[in-house]
């Protein structure tokens, strides 16, 4: 199972999430969407796929504002978790992708272990987001097949 946690201020990353659950599910991967993600519901020994932009000043969109609050005040081990971050942001602004990095740092410091790199995708690029999401999907299975 595929936990997909979303943070999405003005749907762009929640679009790039249906697209790459959809696509996980062609692959034959169960996916859950969490558009409120709780720290509560999930489960650590689940692969979580963190997709989310930034907005403001490296802020992290309301939606998911709360779990990454949970994270830093939660003191559970999540050493079972592994997980991988999408990130979109906009290049122009010094806080570029700050909300991936911000939930990656977070939940590493609970313990969890990134499966590959973050993925940042920068929304002033020509490609759509989803495009670039969808290009390292490829990369994302190849890691899950090795830690099944």
């Amino acid at each position: 199972m595929i936990e997909i946690l979303v943070g999405s201020q003005m749907g762009a990353a929640e679009y790039v999430a249906e697209q790459v659950a959809e696509t996980l599910v062609q692959a034959g991967y169960e996916t859950k969407l969490h558009l409120q993600p709780d720290l509560d519901q999930l489960n650590p020994t689940h692969i979580w796929l963190v997709i989310t932009s930034t907005y403001g000043a490296g802020d992290l969109p309301d939606n998911i504002q709360p779990f990454a609050d949970q994270l830093a005040q939660d003191r559970r081990d999540l050493n079972t978790l592994s997980f991988a971050v999408i990130t979109l942001g906009d290049s122009s602004y010094d806080t570029f992708c700050q909300a991936g990095k911000t939930l990656l740092r977070l939940l590493q410091q609970r313990g969890a272990k990134p499966l590959l790199f973050t993925l940042e995708i920068d929304v002033l690029t020509a490609e759509l987001p989803e495009e670039n999401a969808l290009s390292w999907l490829p990369e994302f299975i190849q890691q899950l097949k090795k830690s099944e």
